[in-house]
């Protein structure tokens, strides 16, 4: 064994040895020191299963292993599916250094916790809700049980950071150090994740104030393998003469899974129905049992756990269809494969997914299913460039050869969560100062893009509406509305999912979207297969009226509505441009697309050449011009709504900005206009947007910020038009 290992304490190194373990992974001997000196937050950057969580625990443990008295170890994870497995995981180094472990969530037993609360010590592990309402509810005991508390670990760190559950964590930590008189000498914070995109940003994400220094940790270099492969189908025109493309991709599935444990992603929750039920058919006409199951946040929590611990027995063949459910680091065991149908959402997903499969040192094994359009005289540019093929490959690519994933946003205002703070410290102290509210969120805190203006306004806002009161001596106190919402226990989540509204053309229901991606009245749209220009947005009954519009065959692509980052778009670009999609591994270049994946390519690459798209961004095709600008969805998005704006009609696809009935010559002019109005911002072209209420307190936010942050998260109008006066000027 190294150095680092003989450092830890002669109890943790005996459970090492009882696991077997010859030598320590470079990822925990690396971790051992700045853990054990417990004066530095520390970042763990390492592949799925490389050993992170004990290259945290184990040093961790060594130092607060004869601190009996509080808890030394605040835990956090995003899953309580993933807390449990935690709890599973440290039971045998719990019992061989009587370290205590506590779940703490919403499922956990009340006498567990109420046993706890009686004697706090050892490790708590809870999410960032259950955090919230200790804080809120029971102050005094966290001051005393976190008296001795060493370390805060959070897990999963990237499902965070970005966004508003992001916030609302740091925000977490903040106050709880000031409970806590840990100011000065701040509690070490440690984050473990795979998929870091903007690894040297991270630390003045993890602490705002810089009051603590950050040591950063990453494999060297992963010995993992990865097979990979994309298989192509073509959708034929007429269903009716020829096998869709989903039921040979589902013909597929069944031969390739049937008898081992696979992980299908299909991105949404309607796909992920259609091919378990499809699948489960199949085990039903062959006679043999079904192996075969739905795994979505929509399913009851019962069949989602019978799933995840059918996975980890490993006795069963187990394909498990699945959302982003099964992304994170849920324990269910190695499966033999993964295999992604449609696009993926972001190549960090794909890294996370792929990190699921390996058995035994075998290589991890990932499968693209990419369904295209046939071919016709009416097909769209974005069918002819095969775009979901292109963006498959453009994401595998940079997980492959550049190792990059994307990074997160750091923007944005989070406007809603700030709100929820404001209650949650008022509730919390049960009255404060505004400037106190101000300094702990905003000046020290995480919310610290918000000016003194911007958080006045909100905070006489929140007052018109009853949610808080000034009281003589300067203290803002609940208001009746306020006191409402931090009763309630919903209040505790700061998350909610997307609205879905109803699409309507005229007296039928066509089904739901949801308002989570930028819809505009005047906007052309593409639903259930047919061009639609959207009339009206009703955000109180939550319905989008629908007419139809007239054009050509609709784009085909499985996406999803996630932004897409430049970064992708512009491989997209280079592959075109270059020719190849091989990738060089030494000497050589593997070739990882089947017969059929090969052909959509080249047919892509054809049409790309012919355009002259390896030197044009706009390009006249019928009646309709296209800005292909390989740029990312803000980009696009900034463009399109500037088009909007002029009366066009714009339709938004996969990074392709499609404008019905006009011609080159006045879409540049127009385009030109755009670029001299300097005067033009991101809240600007948010007004043009009726339904901005995404996140959950959205509701209670002035017009003016929803704007703010809305045109924030959405668009940059600096960047589209330095790419504008680069690209089409």
């Amino acid at each position: 064994m190294t150095e680092p290992f003989h450092s830890l304490d002669r109890r943790i190194q005996k459970w090492v040895f009882k696991q077997g373990w010859s030598n320590l992974r470079q990822i925990q001997n690396d971790a051992i020191p700045p853990i054990l000196a417990g004066n530095q937050d520390v970042i763990i950057s390492a592949s799925t299963a490389s050993g992170k969580t004990e290259a945290f625990f184990l040093p961790a443990c060594s130092s607060t292993i004869d601190v009996k008295d509080g808890y030394s170890i605040l835990y956090i994870s995003p899953l309580k599916a993933l807390i449990n497995d935690q709890y599973r995981r440290l039971e045998s180094l719990s019992v061989i250094t009587d370290i205590n472990v506590t779940p703490w969530h919403g499922d956990v037993a009340q006498s567990l916790k109420t046993k706890s609360k009686r004697n706090p010590s050892g490790i708590v592990l809870i999410t960032p809700e259950s955090l919230e309402s200790l804080l809120i509810r029971n102050s005094g005991w966290v001051q005393r049980s976190f008296s001795s508390l060493k370390y805060i670990v959070i897990d999963e760190f990237h499902a965070f950071i970005g966004t508003e559950r992001g916030q609302h964590l740091l925000s977490l930590l903040n106050r709880l150090e000031a409970l806590l008189q840990e100011i000065e000498v701040p509690i070490p914070r440690v984050t473990l994740s795979a998929t870091l995109g903007n690894l040297d940003e991270i630390p003045g994400v993890l602490r705002q104030n810089s009051r603590m220094p950050c040591s950063i940790i990453k494999e060297s270099k992963s010995n993992s393998q990865i097979r990979f492969g994309i298989q192509g189908y073509i959708d034929p025109v007429n269903n009716d003469q020829k096998i869709p493309a989903f039921h040979r991709i589902c013909t597929d599935l069944f031969s390739l899974c049937r008898g081992g444990s696979h992980l299908i992603f299909a991105n949404s929750r309607k796909r992920t129905e259609s091919i378990s039920a499809q699948l489960s058919d199949m085990c039903e006409q062959e006679v043999v049992p079904n192996e075969f199951f739905p795994h979505h946040g929509s399913l009851d929590k019962s069949l989602r756990e019978a799933l995840e611990a059918r996975l980890q027995k490993d006795n069963l063949p187990t394909t498990a269809v699945c959302t982003m459910t099964l992304e994170l680091g849920i324990d269910i065991g190695k499966v033999d494969s993964v295999i992604q149908v449609t696009a993926p959402h972001s190549v960090a997903s794909l890294r996370q997914r792929l990190g699921r499969s390996g058995r035994r040192n075998t290589p991890s094994t990932l499968r693209m299913l990419i369904s295209e359009k046939e071919l016709h005289a009416d097909s769209s540019i974005g069918d002819k460039l095969r775009i979901e093929l292109l963006q498959s490959i453009a994401m595998t690519r940079l997980l492959i050869i550049k190792k990059w994933y994307e990074p997160a946003d750091l923007g944005s205002f989070h406007f809603s969560t700030l709100l929820h703070q404001v209650l949650a410290l008022i509730a919390q102290w049960g009255g404060i100062r505004a400037d106190q509210i101000y300094n702990s969120l905003c000046k020290e805190g995480c919310f610290n893009n918000v000016t003194v203006e911007q958080f006045k306004e909100l905070l006489h806002h929140m007052g018109q509406q009853d949610l808080l009161t000034q009281i003589s001596g300067g203290q803002l106190v609940l208001g009746l509305k306020g006191e409402y919402l931090t009763n309630s226990y919903n209040f505790y989540t700061v998350f909610k999912t997307p609205q879905e509204f109803r699409v309507i053309a005229g007296d039928k229901t066509l089904g739901t979207l949801p308002v989570d991606t930028l819809i505009l009245e005047g906007q052309h749209i593409i639903f259930s297969g047919k061009r639609w220009r959207v009339e009206s947005i009703n955000t109180d009954n939550k319905t989008i009226i629908v007419s139809p519009s007239k054009g050509g065959d609709p784009p085909q692509f499985n996406g999803n509505g996630m932004l897409v980052h430049d970064t992708v778009r512009q491989e997209m670009f280079d592959i075109y441009k270059s020719g190849s999609y091989k990738i060089p591994i030494g000497s050589s270049e593997v070739d990882y697309l089947d017969s059929t994946a090969k052909s959509l390519f080249n047919e892509g690459l054809e049409f790309f050449q012919e355009a002259l798209l390896h030197e044009r961004r706009i390009i006249q095709h019928n009646d309709y011009v296209y800005i292909v600008s390989w740029m990312g969805d803000k980009i696009v998005n900034t463009i399109a709504t500037m088009l909007i704006k002029l009366n066009y009609k714009v339709s938004i696809f996969s990074g392709i900005i499609e404008i019905e009935k006009t011609n080159l010559e006045t879409v540049s002019n127009s385009l030109f206009e755009l670029c001299s109005n300097n005067q033009l911002t991101n809240s600007d072209l948010a007004l043009s947007v009726r339904e901005k209420r995404i996140e959950k307190y959205d509701d209670f936010i002035p017009e003016s910020l929803l704007n703010i942050g809305y045109g924030q998260n959405y668009f940059d109008v600096e960047r589209a038009r330095e790419w504008l006066e680069l690209h089409i000027i």
